[in-house]
């Protein structure tokens, strides 16, 4: 029984997307989101598969939310920190701008901040 298709060793086709000659073997097919279409595009203009068009066809499973979580309660029992100022625990967080360490002018019960500046100013010599 023979082929229904010559071998087309030596078939010209063009590109179906620029129209330049090249051999029909050399002409790959396109696809789009995992699906064939009937264009043979040559070396120059074929494109894999964007991944990011295949969003949603494989399944993710990203779970946020703890099943038993406990309650934070190292914030009432953490005690004194090593300045000498009652310690918010876990939630301790010192912060400030212009001046670092300004809460105390508004609120200081509110947001309690204990930061310093510290500065040095060097000289710098270029040789």
């Amino acid at each position: 029984m023979s082929n229904r298709f010559a071998s087309g060793k030596k078939a010209i086709a063009e590109c179906d997307r620029c129209g330049q000659l090249y051999l029909l073997k050399q002409l790959k097919t396109e696809i789009i989101k995992q699906k064939r279409y009937q264009l043979l595009v040559c070396p120059e203009c074929w494109d894999p598969d964007q991944p990011q068009l295949m969003l949603g066809t494989f399944p993710v499973d990203d779970p946020q939310a703890l099943r038993n979580p406990r309650p934070d309660t190292t914030y009432v029992t953490s005690g004194i920190n090593s300045a000498g100022n009652l310690s918010g625990g876990s939630r301790d967080i010192q912060w400030g701008w212009n001046p670092v360490g300004g809460a105390s002018n508004f609120g200081a019960a509110l947001t309690p901040n204990y930061l310093v500046a510290t500065t040095f100013v060097g000289t710098v010599s270029i040789s």
